[in-house]
């Protein structure tokens, strides 16, 4: 009887001991699951407030806020194009930046006459290294830039493995998708700083989040971007000046063309014109945005996604 009786009572503790670990793992799994909801129902709020609000709230006076040239590069296709003809329709006067003089005068004129504002360009390869620029330097010279769009960019012809990538396309993936950046914002960064408002918008790239198998180096010049934007803009945002990070999913350009099919558009595909129409209206909004609201909810899926799985 003894026996029967020390059985139970050590049943009983140890029932006590379990209850109290399924209680404890279960105000830890409750807790995770609520700060991860409430992380989703700011990340909600937050993408309404970026993408709804300000079309109901009428469009912000870029020229007003920034200045009236605004500076684009990689400017004759896709998101340069789009982005700079968006920025023509608020009246802000543009200088193109590409390599091809025939595109340049073509895109120039198209957006002088269709929005009424001025227009100039400057001839560029960016893949060149050091040389394009003290002629760029020297034509901006005179010019009070209010926003600069490091635009240009290089993609690989098709995913490949790094070794077997050539020395060339290596030094212009640093070159053109990394280096133009930070020479730009070194030559029109001071004359914003001295009239204590400018806007600095990088391409980046969703790519940017995670690594990315076969397209290695693209991947890692788009990480060099975000966080070059990021770190810019506490460095210069008590001097007025606004940078902001782009980091768009797959958008339905040339740039793609070799996958047949992110090149066509579709709900998550947008086309480079309707990218560029919601991402200009983020600008002065968020420093670091996918910049179109259907690459937002994505996003937001994917962090439900992890939610569900972690629970």
């Amino acid at each position: 009887m003894a026996a029967v009786d020390h059985f139970n009572l050590l049943y009983r503790e140890i029932s006590r001991s379990c209850n109290f670990y399924i209680e404890a793992l279960a105000i830890v799994g409750a807790w995770y699951t609520v700060r991860k909801c409430v992380s989703l129902a700011f990340d909600t709020y937050s993408t309404l407030r970026l993408h709804l609000i300000p079309k109901l709230g009428g469009k912000i006076d870029l020229v007003k806020r920034y200045g009236k040239w605004a500076v684009v590069t990689g400017s004759t296709d896709g998101i340069g194009k789009a982005y700079a003809e968006e920025l023509a329709k608020r009246g802000i006067n543009i200088i193109l930046i590409s390599r091809n003089k025939e595109k340049l005068e073509a895109v120039s004129r198209s957006i002088s006459e269709t929005y009424k504002v001025e227009t100039d360009f400057i001839v560029a390869d960016f893949s060149m290294g050091r040389e394009p620029y003290p002629a760029i330097k020297e034509a901006l010279k005179d010019r009070e830039i209010g926003i600069l769009v490091n635009n240009v960019g290089l993609f690989y012809s098709y995913p490949d493995y790094f070794t077997n990538l050539s020395e060339d396309l290596l030094w212009d993936m640093i070159n053109v998708n990394i280096a133009s950046a930070n020479m730009m914002t070194h030559i029109v960064l001071p004359g914003m700083v001295q009239k204590k408002k400018g806007a600095i918008v990088n391409l980046s790239s969703a790519s940017c989040c995670q690594p990315t198998p076969m397209l290695t180096i693209y991947g890692a010049s788009k990480t060099y971007l975000d966080y070059f934007s990021r770190a810019l803009h506490y460095e210069y945002a008590s001097k007025g000046i606004f940078v902001q990070s782009l980091t768009p999913f797959v958008i339905a350009t040339k740039m793609v063309a070799c996958s047949s099919v992110a090149s066509e558009r579709s709900f998550f595909f947008p086309s480079a014109e309707e990218y560029a129409r919601h991402a200009i209206s983020t600008l002065g909004l968020s420093t670091r945005t996918t910049g179109y609201w259907k690459h937002a909810i994505k996003v937001g899926l994917q962090s439900a996604l992890l939610i569900l799985l972690g629970s």
